[in-house]
């Protein structure tokens, strides 16, 4: 058994839910992150029934939100002297999309849950993670990010806050792709910041997984049959969790930070593969790689200058 404080976005279905039981099972103070308190509030009460664990808070948090995020974090700094671990499970893509979708804050909706709001929230716990003997971060990527292998795709960065720029049209899936690699150089770039800190900040590259038939019922038809069909080949969410679990409490990386590691609990690399047909063909076969758009400085330094400028208002002076 352990003993320790982590936070969980979308701690309310899907691999929230399951590494919200896992880390309960495990002993762990549970600070369930959710934005519908209703079903949330069902979903504690299972948790704490299934694990015997009655240490499970819930609190309200939409992560598109900053203020929503400012809120949840004066309540976590009023009530915790310590956080262990976060883990930014939550995230935003809705199949088939075809209008532009704004925050609150007037940022694109992806961008805004899968990005900006774990960047903040890293932001403004991080002087509770650096209370911890070893403080960790978790970010949830995708194997999405593999479109990026492309030397065409790129984040356009001038369409994140308003109307898509050049008559582009709007696309949900390169939308969600794009967000997914701006938060894998957004981990990157957290986790050179708090080096010297002792806060270890990986991404995990999250495969198809089973989806409940919950999340499959409220797909249109084509999607639907195609999540079917997904699901006979997809990893469970406790599988999933177990991944969680085991990177954010595991010796086996406790001076890791600054990496992409997927669903085995491997580190990955970049690509250190050549331009030409035979070396991309290996490139798109060996999982064991990702872009090396992630790796180059340039992506990093524009994605944290809008990061910084974006959130600046809402951090302290």
């Amino acid at each position: 058994m352990k003993e320790g404080n982590v936070i969980i976005t979308g701690a309310n279905s899907g691999i929230g839910k399951a590494a919200a039981i896992k880390f309960a099972k495990e002993g762990f103070k549970v600070i369930m992150a959710c934005r519908n308190l209703e079903k949330s509030r069902v979903i504690k009460q299972e948790i704490m029934e299934i694990t015997k664990n009655n240490s499970i808070e819930l609190l309200p948090l939409d992560v598109s939100s900053f203020q929503s995020i400012k809120d949840f974090c004066k309540e976590i700094q009023a009530n915790y002297n310590r956080l262990d671990v976060i883990i930014h499970n939550a995230g935003y893509f809705k199949h088939g999309e075809k209008d532009y979708q704004l925050s609150k804050d007037n940022i694109e909706l992806s961008f805004a849950t899968n990005v900006f709001g774990p960047f903040l929230m890293t932001k403004l716990l991080s002087n509770l993670l650096r209370n911890s003997e070893d403080g960790r971060v978790l970010t949830a990527c995708s194997t999405n990010i593999r479109h990026f292998f492309d030397p065409k795709r790129k984040i356009d960065y001038d369409s994140l806050q308003g109307e898509l720029k050049d008559g582009i049209s709007y696309n949900s899936y390169k939308m969600y792709g794009d967000s997914k690699m701006a938060l894998l150089l957004m981990t990157f770039e957290l986790a050179e910041y708090y080096k010297n800190d002792g806060i270890k900040i990986n991404a995990v590259q999250i495969p198809a997984i089973k989806m409940s038939k919950e999340t499959i019922k409220n797909f249109k038809s084509f999607w639907k049959v195609a999540a079917l069909i997904q699901n006979a080949f997809s990893s469970t969410t406790e599988y999933m969790a177990d991944t969680y679990y085991h990177i954010c409490t595991s010796h086996d990386y406790q001076d890791a930070t600054g990496k992409l590691i997927d669903d085995k609990g491997q580190i990955m690399q970049a690509s250190h593969y050549t331009k030409g047909i035979t070396q991309e063909i290996k490139q798109l076969s060996d999982k064991r790689v990702y872009p090396s758009y992630a790796a180059n400085q340039e992506n990093m330094k524009r994605m944290l200058e809008l990061a910084n400028r974006l959130t600046k208002p809402w951090l302290p002076a």
